[in-house]
């Protein structure tokens, strides 16, 4: 008799453990999913400031007001959802910075 309720209480551990696990993947699918749309959004973003024939106006927004407001709001809670170990906010904003001052440098924009 104890044997019978030892091996149905594992069991129910158990399968109480699958269940949680797989219902944090839908959640992981999503988060994934949110960044690869971001991380293609800010690539046309980098592919836009890289070519010639992209306006001095289509610059400035880009630099100024969307390629930021991706990075901060989508991409970067993204990546820190997926890789909390390999990244803090401090160093993605460093990134940012960096990027940033690197194409606002090259075509002279000032935000």
């Amino acid at each position: 008799m104890k044997t019978k309720i030892l091996i149905t209480t594992l069991l129910l551990i158990i399968l109480t453990g699958c269940n949680k696990q797989s219902a944090s993947e839908p959640h992981n699918t999503a988060v994934a999913t949110k960044f690869e749309q971001s991380d293609k959004k800010i690539g046309e973003f980098l592919d836009q400031l890289d070519n010639p024939e992209t306006s001095q106006e289509a610059r400035t927004q880009i630099l100024c007001k969307d390629y930021p407001a991706e990075y901060k709001n989508e991409y970067m809670p993204a990546l820190l959802q997926l890789e909390p170990h390999s990244y803090t906010q401090g160093k993605l904003l460093a990134e940012l910075k960096s990027a940033l001052d690197y194409y606002k440098n090259r075509f002279e924009i000032k935000c």
